[in-house]
C-alpha cells in the first residue's frame, strides 16, 4: 500500500497485487484497515479513525483505489461513482496481438459467486447484464501486448471476462485462461489512472501512474 494523493476528505493509495480492499472470508487485513493504520500513525491518532470504501479492484490487480475520510465524502464519491462522474482507466498485458487495434466490446456477462468466476452469456439469462467496454492497442511485443481500457459499465471481473472471451486473456490470469501464472500471484492488470471532481474543493483530481516494470519492457 502506497499513498498516492491525500487532503482532508480523501486519500488515493496504490493497492499491490494481493491485497484485498474490503475484509473477506479469508481473514487477511484489508487495505481500508492498512489505511487506518496508515493514517493513526501519521496524524497521531489514539482512536478509532474513519475510512470509508468508495470502489473496489480484484485482489490479483493492482493500483489506484480511493478511500474517504470523512462520511460526507464518501456519501458525495459513492453518487459520483454511481453516476459514472469518477473516471478510471486500466492498462492491461493481454497474450497474443488483439486483430483489432481498437474496439468496443459488449456482452452479456452472468457472475457465479459460488466459484468467484464470470462468464459471458446471452441476453435471455435472468442475471445477465449488459458490460461495455472500450480498449485500444498502445504497445506490442512478440507475445504480448498492452491494452489501455475504459469501462462503461462496472461488473465483476469485467475487463478479466471480457478479453478471455477474444481470445486475449490477462497474462498471469488463469482463472480467465492465461498459459501460466505471474511470480508475484497477482494478474497484469493495472488501475492505471483516475480521473474525477473532488466532492468538497471541486477542483479536478487527475492522477496517473506509471506502468509496471513489466508493461515499460514492451513501451
Amino acid at each position: 500500500m502506497e499513498p498516492i494523493y491525500e487532503d482532508n476528505h480523501l486519500i488515493i493509495v496504490n493497492k499491490k497485487a494481493g491485497e484485498i480492499v474490503q475484509g473477506d472470508r479469508t481473514g487477511d487485513k484489508p487495505l481500508s484497515e492498512l489505511v487506518k493504520d496508515y493514517l493513526k500513525k501519521k496524524y497521531n491518532k489514539p482512536g478509532n479513525v474513519f475510512c470509508g470504501v468508495v470502489h473496489r479492484i480484484d485482489r490479483p490487480v493492482e493500483g489506484l483505489v480511493i478511500f474517504a475520510k470523512t462520511s460526507k465524502a464518501l456519501e458525495r464519491l459513492n453518487k459520483m461513482l454511481r453516476d459514472g462522474e469518477i473516471h478510471k482507466t486500466y492498462w492491461a498485458m493481454v497474450e497474443g496481438k488483439p486483430t483489432d487495434k481498437e474496439s468496443i466490446l459488449k456482452n452479456y456477462l452472468k457472475s457465479d459467486g459460488k466459484i468467484n468466476k464470470t462468464f459471458v452469456t446471452d441476453n435471455n439469462d435472468d442475471d445477465a447484464k449488459l458490460s461495455i467496454l472500450n480498449y485500444r492497442t498502445i504497445a506490442e511485443g512478440e507475445r504480448y501486448s498492452i491494452l489501455e481500457i475504459n469501462l462503461l459499465t462496472g461488473r465483476k471481473h469485467q475487463i478479466r471476462c471480457q478479453l478471455s472471451a477474444i481470445g486475449h486473456p490477462i497474462k498471469g490470469d488463469l482463472k480467465y485462461g492465461a498459459k501460466r501464472s505471474n511470480p508475484n500471484g497477482g494478474i497484469s492488470l493495472q488501475a492505471h489512472k483516475i480521473q474525477f471532481i473532488h466532492p468538497v474543493s471541486k477542483k479536478e483530481i487527475d492522477i496517473t501512474l506509471p506502468p509496471t516494470e513489466e508493461m515499460m519492457k514492451l513501451l
